[in-house]
């Protein structure tokens, strides 16, 4: 990193120099000296840090820093004495903007303007500097983790998620081989696409912040050189190309992650072959259905009754509500229940008969869900452990987490059914009789399922 940044030439100005070029009469007298202790330690502690991210140590001669010639007396660009009175620019015209001797403040054209020591000058310019420095500094940091961190992480996943994406392409596939060769072929095509665009995206934005990077870098370097090897007058006679070198750190920007950097998932999928894929596995002869599938009675809502079979669950009119036993797995509050037997590999399917209810839920939740309260914490399709198709005042949507996705229908089911796949991380809702996919969502589940329902009207049950 050190030679990113030219931390060497940052430091090439030793205090054993600045005491020499003090006693050769270049830098004035011990106030000078003084005023430049700041900038001294400020390179005596980028150069700590060089050393600290690997740094070479070439810049070291026998514990002290190297001096560079380009300080010597002789170096081209001295600022010439004042060209009227013939004396020292010791001076600072801040009215004016440049430097002056004592001559023109007392007798010349400065009489009256504000002015101040020339080393004073310099020193809140040099300080100036310093901070302008250790910002740069920081923001190459931020920079090279987000090239090195960021960047090669999204990389990573985009070809994480890229094989996920073949993997599940040819799975559906091999279901429905015959009718779906073209399909086949045609979603390869679109996640290959997708993964060759978030590449491209990658490489550009690694392009375009390695150049930033670099740019970072050359106008800091150029203004490390400025700070550490300018006399004072040449140092506020650069005003213009400091002020070009900065707008060109800031011109940079900050990196941001983006959602152009993730693949888009959505690639992978297809009406037709989801409808197909679904339709395999429920009629052919890898299709389940748990003949063993009930409601717990524990979980069942005050709300509700449970048929003796505990496959039906009915809603109760307020009078005909019965106080039933405290148990920690029971909903208090909401019309709920949840099936006793938790899910958490394999492909499961079943059904449930509507009816003609007119508000009710059906999906699946994770175990942990929270069965007290009126929160949303408790409340299918509200919070961030349920997943539900939701039919009320005849619409249909589907619930997650607070967010309803609306849910067309063509004719409304009088059966719902679900079909979870653990290992391909989709949840589907088809009309059986149809055979019609309702709703899909693919989630990577990370606690044991439940399939859940509610019922705000009549009554549902659960069919084989």
């Amino acid at each position: 990193m050190s030679a990113d940044y030219g931390l060497c030439d940052l430091a090439v100005v030793s205090l054993r120099d600045t005491e020499q070029e003090s006693d050769s009469g270049l830098r004035g007298d011990d106030e000078h000296n003084n005023n430049n202790s700041s900038v001294e330690g400020f390179q005596a502690d980028m150069l700590s840090e060089d050393l600290r991210l690997g740094g070479s140590p070439a810049c070291y001669l026998n514990g002290t820093v190297k001096a560079s010639a380009s300080t010597d007396s002789g170096a081209p660009g001295e600022v010439k004495p004042c060209p009227v009175h013939e004396s020292e620019l010791d001076r600072y015209c801040n009215t004016e903007g440049r430097p002056v001797c004592s001559m023109c403040v007392t007798l010349g054209s400065c009489q009256g303007h504000t002015v101040t020591q020339l080393a004073e000058r310099a020193t809140t310019v040099r300080n100036q500097l310093v901070d302008i420095c250790e910002k740069m500094q920081l923001q190459a940091l931020r920079i090279e983790r987000f090239i090195e961190h960021t960047l090669s992480a999204k990389e990573r996943a985009v070809q994480v998620e890229a094989s996920s994406a073949r993997e599940r392409v040819v799975a559906q596939v091999n279901a429905i081989r015959e009718a779906l060769e073209e399909e086949e072929q045609r979603l390869l095509e679109a996640v290959h696409r997708e993964e060759e665009r978030v590449e491209q995206c990658l490489l550009t934005q690694r392009a375009h912040w390695s150049q930033a990077l670099n740019t970072l870098s050359n106008a800091r370097t150029s203004l490390v050189h400025t700070l550490t090897h300018s006399t004072d007058a040449m140092l506020v006679n650069s005003n213009q190309d400091i002020s070009d070198r900065i707008e060109e750190a800031e011109g940079v920007g900050e990196p941001k992650d983006t959602e152009q950097l993730n693949m888009n998932r959505d690639c992978s999928d297809s009406k037709l072959m989801l409808g197909l894929w679904a339709s395999a596995l429920l009629l052919g002869p890898s299709g389940q259905s748990p003949a063993h599938l009930h409601f717990d009675e524990r979980s069942i809502s005050p709300l509700l009754s449970l048929s003796p079979d505990n496959r039906t669950l009915t809603f109760l009119p307020k009078r005909q509500r019965q106080t039933l036993p405290n148990n920690p797995e029971r909903f208090d509050s909401w019309p709920n229940a949840v099936c006793s037997n938790p899910i958490s590999s394999g492909k499961h399917s079943w059904i449930l008969k509507v009816g003609t209810s007119g508000a009710f839920k059906v999906g699946v939740c994770y175990a942990s869900m929270e069965r007290k309260g009126l929160g949303n914490d408790a409340r299918f399709g509200y919070n961030a452990k349920s997943w539900v198709l939701s039919h009320y005042d005849g619409d249909f949507s589907f619930c997650h987490n607070g967010r309803n996705i609306a849910v067309a229908v063509v004719k409304r089911p009088s059966r719902v059914g679900l079909l979870l796949d653990w290992a391909m991380q989709t949840l589907l809702f088809y009309d059986p009789d149809t055979m019609s996919v309702l709703h899909a969502v693919r989630q990577a589940f990370t606690e044991p399922l439940l399939p859940a329902c509610a019922v705000a009207d009549q009554s549902i049950s659960i069919q084989h």
